[in-house]
C-alpha cells in the first residue's frame, strides 16, 4: 500500500521533475528480467537533489516508526537502496546494514554487510519494486542471518500482480511512497505525457512480460 495519497502525489511529481522517470516507447528499455518497457525508473537520481532526498528520508522515517515501531537496524538492498537507506538510518539514529544480491566469492563471503545480531528487528529500505524477487531475496538473506524482518518500505512500485503475490506469499508487508497509478494520474494532469503516451503506458502495465515482443 502507499503511505498516503498526498505523499504519493508529491513523490510522483518530484520523480518526474528530476527525470528519475524516463519514457521512451519508440526505443523501449530492456530490464534485467528481459521484459521490454516504455518506462524506466532510476530512483538513485534523488540522491543528487538534497531537498528531495531529505523529503524522502523524512517520509520514510515517519512511516517506519508509525507502522513498524522503531527497529533495531535499517537494511538497504544493494545497490540502489544503499544510499537512501543510510540516510534513513542516520536520520533515525539507527545502525545500518546492506544486503548483496549474493554472498561475496572471497574474504568472509558475506551477503549481509555490516554488524547484525541474531534476533534484531529490521526494516528493509528499497528504491524500486518491480516483480519483488530481488527485494525478497534480500529479506531471506536477513532472516538467514537471524534478523526479525518487520517489513519493507520503498520509494516506488509498478504494482504488478506478480509482486503483490510474491510479497503475500512471503508474508512481508510492503509500503511505498508512490505507485504507478498515482504516477500516471499526475503525469497526465501536469502534461508530462500525452494521451497517446498514457495509452501506451496503460497497455504495457496490463501485460508487461509480453508487451512489444
Amino acid at each position: 500500500m502507499i503511505f498516503n495519497k498526498d505523499t504519493a502525489e508529491k513523490t510522483a511529481e518530484l520523480l518526474l521533475q528530476i527525470n528519475a522517470i524516463k519514457l521512451n516507447p519508440k526505443n523501449p528499455f530492456t530490464w534485467a528480467s528481459g521484459w521490454h518497457s516504455p518506462i524506466y525508473c532510476d530512483n538513485r537520481m534523488v540522491l543528487s537533489f538534497p531537498p528531495i532526498r531529505n523529503f524522502i528520508r523524512e517520509e520514510f522515517a515517519k512511516h517506519i516508526e508509525k507502522e513498524f515501531g522503531k527497529p533495531d537496524v535499517i537494511a538497504g538492498v544493494a545497490t540502489g537502496a544503499i544510499g537512501i537507506g543510510i540516510l534513513v538510518a542516520e536520520y533515525m539514529g539507527l545502525p545500518f546494514v546492506y544486503v548483496r544480491p549474493e554472498p561475496k566469492k572471497h574474504g568472509r563471503q558475506n551477503q549481509v554487510e555490516g554488524f547484525l545480531q541474531k534476533g534484531q528487528s529490521v526494516v528493509v529500505v528499497e528504491d524500486l519494486i518491480s516483480t519483488g524477487n530481488s527485494s525478497l531475496f534480500a529479506v531471506e538473506a536477513l532472516k538467514e542471518a537471524g534478523a526479525q524482518v518487520k517489513g519493507m518500505v520503498a520509494i516506488f512500485t509498478y504494482g504488478f500482480d506478480v509482486a503483490v503475490e510474491n510479497f503475500k506469499n512471503a508474508n512481508i508487508e510492503l509500503n511505498t511512497m508512490a505507485d504507478y497509478n498515482h504516477l500516471l494520474e499526475l503525469a497526465v494532469a501536469k502534461n508530462y505525457i500525452t494521451e497517446k503516451e498514457l495509452k501506451t503506458l496503460q497497455e504495457w502495465r496490463e501485460s508487461p512480460s509480453t508487451w512489444n515482443v
